[in-house]
């Protein structure tokens, strides 16, 4: 059974590796990376080598000595002036060769990569579903946002739940908002690979637009044991983000494979491990909504996804993502029951009452610098809002705000708010039937 943490409590780090023995990695490939990264960053003192490699010096020691025992590795035989007695090293003609070939093989060097099953134990150390969120965390994330309580009182059980989400209800109402605030409750933060390895093969993790990085810790350059209290091969980070909307095809959820640097790239869903997919504007992408959730029906219910490399050879990797789904449609026109079943929380977003319509007008106007205005007011909900059957969107009050302040700047009078600028600014936020010529 695992522990449940508030954000504030952190998750545990992952070790770093004491002795060749503990990387789990094949010792040809530890030996592959070290020659290419030699070979491509030209770097020549344990520790700089260590460095680009990700590893504790006495690791990147080990490393090194094996090399030199095969001749693929010599010492220059001089001492750097600036790193204390630390003894230079640089390929042989055999080590040189070598790291030509395996560049052929593969093109990456640089961070050691985690061996996927030592990845999917950090993985549990830092589940989604090990975060406890409060009521205080969730509103004070979502502060911006006039909601109604009944809303919290649905959100917050299925965010500690880390379960999939499936938000809808008209547009305009906020889903987006809302799923960016229950990002922003999380606080956490955890530890992402900057690459894996799967049957030999790397499939880099870390990317710097999906994961913000943390503050940075730093190391003595001078002392033998590095000071960071994880394995460097990771990176501290935020809870990852990744937003996706029309643009989502079912092949983004797979490997990227490079065929000329002979690499793989994860999948959106494996980048955001840990943290939160969401998929906004279900039913406009080209692949049809049913299509997108049958693909993410294994993941859903097992908690692992299955991915595949250009051999055709399919693997496990975790699947521990809060997924949220976002539509303006029904979700009865755009799933059949048994996708719906995989969906563990559906959350209706509807528009606001009139006091909660009033609240964010109010809101919205203040931020902006527009005075209010009572007889503008009583005209906009008196003659125009009737007119669509007192139906309130959250969108609403910064379209109209927004168009008035537009107009007074370009006629060159102040921020003000009158019935004739709020029926100038209503004209344009929707179009009469009248007007639609098929």
């Amino acid at each position: 059974m695992n522990m449940q943490t508030t954000p504030q409590q952190g998750v545990q780090p992952p070790p770093p590796p004491v002795t060749i023995q503990d990387m789990r990695l094949s010792v040809v490939m530890m030996r592959d990376i070290l020659l290419k990264t030699i070979f491509r960053k030209n770097v020549d003192m344990v520790s700089d080598i260590a460095t680009a490699i990700c590893l504790p010096r006495t690791v990147t020691q080990e490393l090194v000595d094996m090399a030199r025992e095969q001749r693929l590795i010599e010492a220059t035989g001089t001492m750097s002036a600036t790193a204390g007695s630390e003894m230079g090293y640089q390929l042989t003609d055999a080590g040189k060769a070598r790291a030509l070939d395996a560049l052929a093989q593969s093109e990456y060097f640089g961070p050691m990569p985690v061996p996927l099953t030592v990845y999917a134990e950090q993985v549990k150390r830092q589940s989604i579903r090990n975060i406890q969120i409060t009521r205080d965390q969730l509103t004070g994330a979502m502060g911006h946002l006039v909601l109604p309580n009944t809303l919290l009182d649905q959100l917050g059980p299925a965010v500690s739940a880390g379960r999939s989400i499936l938000m809808y209800g008209p547009p305009g109402n906020g889903k987006s908002s809302i799923s960016n605030g229950i990002r922003d409750a999380m606080g956490d933060r955890i530890y992402v690979p900057m690459a894996i390895e799967y049957a030999g093969q790397v499939i880099t993790v870390y990317d710097p637009i999906v994961h913000s990085k943390a503050e940075a810790e730093k190391d003595d350059p001078n002392s033998l044991r590095r000071r960071r209290t994880f394995d460097a091969r990771y990176v501290r980070c935020e809870r990852p983000t990744v937003i996706t909307g029309g643009e989502l095809t079912l092949d983004m959820l797979d490997l990227v494979y490079n065929p000329t640097a002979r690499t793989y790239q994860a999948s959106l869903q494996l980048k955001s491990t840990g943290g939160i997919f969401i998929v906004d504007d279900l039913g406009r992408q080209a692949e049809p909504p049913q299509n997108l959730v049958n693909r993410w029906i294994v993941p859903l219910e097992e908690s692992k996804d299955i991915l595949a490399l250009q051999s055709g050879e399919k693997f496990e990797v975790p699947f521990d993502t809060l997924a949220i789904f976002s539509t303006n449609f029904h979700p009865n026109k755009i799933f059949d029951q048994a996708a719906l079943r995989r969906i563990f929380y559906k959350i209706k977003i509807d528009g606001p009452n009139q006091a909660d319509f009033l609240k964010i007008f109010a809101m919205v106007a203040r931020k902006k610098q527009m005075p209010l205005n009572e007889p503008a007011l009583v005209h906009l909900l008196k003659q125009k809002y009737p007119e669509i059957n007192n139906v309130y969107a959250n969108y609403q009050p910064v379209f109209l705000i927004d168009q008035m302040i537009s107009i007074c700047e370009f006629e060159g009078i102040p921020y003000q708010m009158t019935p004739e600028l709020v029926d100038r600014a209503w004209a344009n936020m929707f179009v009469e039937e009248s007007e639609i010529v098929n």
